[in-house]
């Protein structure tokens, strides 16, 4: 059993509880290498960590106090390199008709959203009706749409033409150094025109803005590792200046670099 449903295959889930909805909280999560699918929408609260889920040819970065919304039957998988990672997962059995509940939603969570997630808490892996639960949840969903700021620069798209797939790899690779576009054009086997249009066409996004995004969630990895002052990591993945890393992290995050816990900066 995972999350209070029943694994009856490597990747497909049953849902064998009355419960309109639940809470599932783990400490130290660990992660299926597979992409599975259940029939519940899905509320992840990450307390502590990240999260990769890789859904739709795109992956969506859910750092620490963020949330991911999981609309029901969306297969995903997740993954992470966070040393600890600590989550509440809550589970829905149905939702209400709104839009919002049909798509995919990553977002800070608000003071008031984060208090609502802890309490609720005190029901962890509880499979036994309560009134006060089933009100709290539902109150819970339904303020969802209001407390979603939507960060739609915490996804990282994955074409589908397969002549893009090396390029991503290289950058990917090679994150702290420049673009060097007529190398990647070079391994895509097309002119850099081509490329330019072709890429932004499959993923939406610039091959500049691909760059930034992944040095982006890189730094996150390294800010979580607690080994780097903000400065050592800017380095690291790429830029010249703390300055310069600071303001690129805030045109993705919506926000400023945490400040690291073991080191100080200088």
């Amino acid at each position: 059993m995972k999350c209070g449903l029943l694994e009856k295959t490597e990747s497909q889930f049953v849902d064998t509880i009355d419960k309109e909805a639940y809470v599932w909280c783990e400490k130290n999560w660990k992660h299926d290498d597979y992409e599975h699918i259940h029939h519940r929408a899905q509320l992840t609260f990450v307390e502590e960590g990240y999260q990769y889920f890789h859904i739709d040819h795109k992956i969506y970065l859910v750092p620490q106090h963020h949330v991911i919304w999981v609309p029901s039957g969306k297969a995903h998988q997740i993954t992470s390199e966070a040393k600890t990672v600590n989550l509440m997962v809550f589970l829905f059995k149905s939702v209400f008709e709104e839009e919002f509940y049909q798509n995919i939603h990553v977002f800070a969570v608000p003071t008031v959203l984060k208090e609502m997630l802890l309490y609720a808490s005190k029901w962890n892996k509880s499979l036994i009706e309560n009134d006060e639960q089933d009100i709290f949840f539902k109150a819970i969903l339904k303020s969802l749409p209001n407390f979603c700021k939507e960060s739609n620069g915490l996804e990282i798209p994955v074409p589908t033409d397969a002549r893009l797939i090396p390029v991503c790899n290289e950058i990917n690779a090679n994150f702290k150094y420049n673009l060097d576009i007529d190398s990647l054009a070079e391994k895509a086997k097309m002119s850099v025109r081509s490329l330019q249009r072709i890429f932004k066409n499959e993923t939406g996004i610039t091959l500049q803005k691909y760059l930034q995004l992944t040095r982006i969630l890189k730094s996150i990895e390294l800010i979580d590792s607690q080994q780097y002052t903000l400065s050592e990591i800017a380095y690291k993945i790429g830029y010249q200046s703390l300055s310069a890393f600071t303001s690129s992290y805030f045109t993705v995050m919506k926000a400023k670099p945490g400040n690291n816990k073991n080191k100080r900066e200088h």
